[in-house]
């Protein structure tokens, strides 16, 4: 890249204070930033890097200013950072046209006009593919699936038997869509499989990390509602009900069957019990175990997850259990002696 930061600032709708003149050749960190790059701001405890950085400028919000150092105003430093980066980045999204050679594709499977079906993919019996959508190497579709027009499925993912996704959808490396919901009925002392004979329905413009699972439903649909984005390695039991707009980050569960609303916010590592309720809006801090409803807006931590004002407050208290303990024998000691005089 080789702009003005005149021409970038009118591209993310930014203000230049400073030389607007200066050309920009590159992007980095503030801390790792040098001559003819720009870096962003949007942490105000990053300021006293930002004064320090060797980048040539700053995007900061709006009204920012630091001294020695020319800097872009805009509302949000962070998204203006974020479309700068994608009007420089290299393209290494797949491009894929036609089926290639190499690809096992059922005479009965549709395939919209302008996909692509990359190598060794495998496409069953009945499945359909929609328009411009690409299919990378080693993918399975299993029969009757069905796939919606732009969206892309990176190499090596698994989209089982009877499961929809939608449009503009984004699935990673190593997901398994449809998989098995686990249920087992225990009958004389041995696990017996139930059969799961539900779906999945994934809706448009969601986004899959890698390695994440989500099982088809024991009857009706496991379902992840439009614009939910969930990162890697998140497991999604049969049943479950993801709502449209949420963030579910790595390293989550949610046991099947589990009801979450919409825009909720679910942070590493926490899991959901199974049959639960999580109201719209609600968040979940990392590490938090839930095993009971979450009302709407509710910030919840810990494990059992509690209101999260009430589980830091408890949470500080157990930290100076010790001192408590001290506290409490030097005045049974104290009381001892007075009891001791009393006599």
């Amino acid at each position: 890249m080789k702009k003005t930061l005149d021409e970038i600032a009118k591209a993310i709708q930014g203000r230049v204070v400073g030389d607007g003149a200066l050309l920009i050749k590159g992007i980095g960190s503030i801390k790792d930033a040098g001559p003819g790059d720009l870096t962003f701001l949007a942490n105000p405890k990053y300021l006293p890097l930002a004064a320090k950085t060797g980048a040539s400028a700053i995007i900061v919000g709006k009204d920012v200013l630091i001294e020695g150092k020319t800097v872009v105003q805009t509302e949000d430093p962070s998204a203006a950072f974020s479309r700068v980066v994608f009007m420089i980045k290299e393209d290494f999204t797949p491009r894929i046209k036609g089926v290639h050679p190499s690809a096992v594709v059922d005479p009965s499977a549709e395939i919209g006009e302008g996909a692509g079906i990359g190598p060794c993919v495998v496409v069953e019996k009945g499945a359909k593919i929609g328009r411009r959508t690409v299919i990378c190497a080693g993918c399975y579709i299993g029969q009757k699936t069905s796939v919606g027009d732009d969206t892309l499925v990176y190499p090596n993912v698994t989209l089982r038997e009877n499961v929809t996704v939608g449009s503009r959808v984004i699935i990673h490396s190593g997901t398994v869509v449809g998989a098995d919901g686990f249920g087992y009925a225990m009958v004389d002392g041995v696990h017996h499989k139930i059969p799961q004979m539900g779906t999945v329905v994934i809706e448009d413009d969601v986004e899959l990390g890698a390695c994440v699972t989500i099982d088809r439903a024991r009857f009706d649909k496991t379902f992840i509602g439009q614009g939910t984005k969930i990162d890697n390695l998140v497991q999604i039991g049969h049943n479950a009900h993801v709502g449209r707009h949420c963030i579910i980050i790595a390293l989550a569960g949610v046991a099947g069957s589990c009801h979450i609303g919409d825009h909720v916010i679910v942070a590493g590592q926490a899991g959901m019990g199974g049959h639960l309720n999580i109201g719209d809006g609600a968040v979940i801090a990392a590490q938090s175990g839930v095993i009971k409803d979450v009302p709407p807006g509710a910030k919840m931590f810990g494990t059992p997850a509690k209101e999260y004002r009430t589980a830091v407050r408890e949470m500080g208290l157990v930290s100076r259990l010790a001192e408590y303990v001290a506290q409490i024998e030097s005045l049974e000691k104290r009381i001892k002696a007075l009891e001791e005089r009393t006599r």
